[in-house]
């Protein structure tokens, strides 16, 4: 099968420069705007505003940063493990497929407004109940985007390979598997831009540190440029991390056309 040629990373870059000048113009225009228009900044405070109070307050929001890094990355790793066996086992097993993906379906059914409190008053205020939530909220793209690719697998290829006397677990391993992996990566794509949402909203909920502890304490303080510096940091992790995948795609599908090549 052939794969179309990465791109060049300085090719990559050029690409971005659209979106990052419609980043910076949102926010020049955001700046002018309160400038000109007078509003107050407890209704609406400039960018510049917003920027100092990541300055000033660079040492709380640090601090903050790091439960919540630390609740997204665990959870997430969770989310993946689970998702990844589960995936196996419902593509070895169709039956146990057919009684068990109905429940993940009505499991991203049940909105998180609601079953956040009660995660959190199972589990306490600590690490737990957040990486629960992550898990919750990222597990189900990853798990869909994995059993579709195990089903788009190229018949002729599997029965090239059983015919060669391959057993199931080889085919799995050398034709259903790679064939899932555009999909895993859609689906990992997907998931991260949630993750980081998740952990702040479990914050917001109940925990002790984290941004969305600050955003809470912000917003009873009426203080919406504080508010918006914490966000501000919150959608720079989820960019991160996104990133960090599309990195990953690139090392790990190049990795395997270098292989199918040879």
């Amino acid at each position: 099968m052939q794969h179309p040629a990465p791109r060049p990373l300085g090719e990559g870059l050029t690409r971005g420069i659209p979106a990052v000048l419609s980043v910076v113009s949102a926010f020049v225009i955001w700046e002018i705007y309160v400038h000109v228009s007078g509003v107050s900044p407890l209704m609406l405070p400039a960018p510049s505003r917003v920027l100092d109070q990541m300055v000033l307050n660079r040492v709380l929001l640090w601090h903050n940063t790091i439960p919540t890094l630390k609740a997204t990355l665990a959870g997430f790793a969770l989310s993946l493990t689970l998702a990844f066996v589960l995936s196996v086992v419902l593509d070895f097993m169709p039956r146990v497929r057919r009684a068990l993906f109905p429940i993940f379906v009505v499991s991203q059914t049940l909105p998180l407004v609601a079953i956040a409190p009660l995660v959190v008053l199972w589990f306490g205020f600590d690490l737990t109940p957040k990486v629960l939530l992550v898990a919750l909220v990222t597990f189900f793209p990853m798990l869909v985007a994995l059993v579709d690719g195990y089903a788009a697998t190229d018949p002729e290829i599997e029965d090239l390979l059983r015919s060669m006397g391959a057993s199931r677990r080889v085919v799995f391993r050398r034709a259903r598997l790679p064939s899932a992996m555009p999909y895993f990566f859609a689906g990992l794509r997907i998931s991260i831009t949630y993750a980081v949402v998740a952990a702040i909203f479990a914050e917001y909920v109940g925990a002790r540190a984290g941004l969305g502890i600050v955003i809470l304490n912000a917003k009873n303080s009426f203080r919406p440029d504080l508010v918006l510096a914490a966000v501000v940091i919150s959608s720079a992790l989820t960019l991160v991390l996104f990133a960090l995948t599309a990195v990953l795609q690139r090392v790990v599908l190049r990795w395997r056309s270098f292989g199918e090549r040879r």
